[in-house]
């Protein structure tokens, strides 16, 4: 019998794993040439040449850098700088703070809203066993099984039930253990909980006290059903609120504020900053406004929008672009992005002629087509445009995994267009 060619190894070799390979070939090579070729082959195969796991970055990088949560300035990292913050009410600010990363502070304020409000009850696919990434640990074991408790996997059926409770005047907190999965609840949110107010008119029940929870984002490796970015999708529903912290300090007085809020909430986190994002968090009860913008950075020049996990790499694009060209950049977080805060956008571009917006979700129909039409619809605004607003977003298809890092928006991309709309 005669040996494979080195042609047809070499194709082979493109194919199939090595040592699979190496085995099957070396029982057909009979000489020690023939055996030297295959090694030789093997060596000098594309398979073999060393690579870049998908989620580390290149070598010589100098703005697709890893962020640096440690010391970013969308983080606070210290005490002070906490409990400065002007939107916490004056009784928090004369308190203490504990270090917590964005999970803990998910928890601390399902157990805050769990120990004032009776009403408030928890329940979600492992959600007594602390959910997948433990944002209620340990709530079952102290609030008890009738306030936190698993469900059966039916996303339907977590969101039906949870409208009737909030009907029935409970302030229920559903989770939807992945916002991919959120699809079969659809019907439930779009056609009951939105509508419910409206529906019901002069009689007054409403499905107001409901808040949904739901983790979001990619992650680098989550690729079809597990890195999704829906915000858009609610935002096209009213009756509905959407909110998308940045932070765990923001994390825990947002949640506290969907909760007691009178209209229903999608509260969506992003699932990456669970672990990263860690900062000093107030441990008093506090709530942050809902459809209230902050302006995180003060610029003249251009202003760059997003809400958020992009919003630190929002931050790493400005601050290199104001090194390099000599600008002022104002970033502003859309905190909650239905209904959104149009004026604080708004005054931000009448003042830089130039915006940016950044997401995470695909770039149609998104959150950046929306804020770029309300700001040319402005007739205030639009005159003072120096450069066409730019989007910066996921491409329109879907995430793929290996290449989920080319899909999200990336330092790289904010800073062209950073550099494209000052440039116009």
């Amino acid at each position: 019998m005669r040996g494979p060619s080195a042609l047809s190894l070499s194709r082979a070799l493109t194919r199939r794993p090595h040592h699979l390979l190496y085995h099957h070939h070396r029982a057909l090579f009979t000489t020690r040439g023939q055996q030297q070729q295959l090694a030789a082959l093997l060596t000098s195969s594309p398979l073999n040449t060393p690579k870049r796991t998908y989620s580390t970055h290149p070598p010589n990088a100098k703005l697709n850098l890893p962020t640096d949560y440690s010391t970013t300035p969308l983080l606070c990292h210290t005490t002070t700088t906490a409990l400065t913050n002007p939107e916490l009410p004056p009784e928090t600010r004369n308190g203490t703070t504990k270090r917590m990363n964005l999970f803990q502070a998910v928890n601390d304020a399902l157990a805050t809203a769990l120990a004032e409000d009776e009403s408030v009850i928890i329940f979600g696919e492992d959600v007594a066993f602390g959910g997948v990434f433990r944002c209620t640990g340990k709530l079952a074991e102290t609030y008890g099984a009738d306030r936190v408790f698993n469900t059966p996997l039916t996303e339907q059926g977590i969101m039906g039930f949870a409208i009737g409770a909030a009907a029935e005047g409970m302030r229920p907190v559903a989770e939807i253990q992945f916002a991919d999965y959120v699809y079969p609840a659809f019907d439930q949110l779009v056609n009951e909980a939105a509508k419910y107010r409206y529906r019901d008119g002069a009689c007054g029940r409403s499905a107001g006290g409901l808040t949904v929870r739901m983790p979001c984002g990619g992650v680098g490796h989550g690729a079809l059903y597990h890195s999704q970015s829906p915000e858009s999708l609610f935002t096209h529903i009213p009756g509905l609120r959407v909110v998308m912290p940045r932070s765990p300090l923001q994390a825990k007085g947002l949640l506290l504020a969907a909760i007691r809020s009178n209209d229903p909430v999608v509260f969506m986190e992003p699932k990456i900053l669970y672990r990263a994002a860690v900062e000093q968090v107030p441990v008093g009860s506090y709530e942050l406004p809902l459809s209230k913008a902050e302006v995180l950075k003060k610029g003249d020049d251009v202003t760059v929008v997003s809400y958020g996990q992009p919003l630190y790499k929002c931050m790493a694009a400005l601050e290199q672009a104001e090194r390099d060209l000599g600008v002022g950049v104002e970033l502003i977080d859309l905190r909650t992005i239905y209904p959104w805060d149009k004026e604080t956008v708004l005054k931000s571009v009448r003042k830089t002629g130039r915006c940016v917006v950044v997401h995470e979700a695909m770039v149609n129909a998104g959150v950046g087509a929306e804020v770029a039409a309300v700001i040319q619809e402005d007739a205030e605004t639009f005159v003072r445009l120096e450069a066409p607003v730019a989007r910066v977003a996921g491409w329109s298809i879907h995430t793929p995994l290996s290449y989920e890092q080319f899909n999200a928006p990336d330092v790289a991309r904010i800073y062209d267009n950073i550099k494209k709309v000052l440039g116009f």
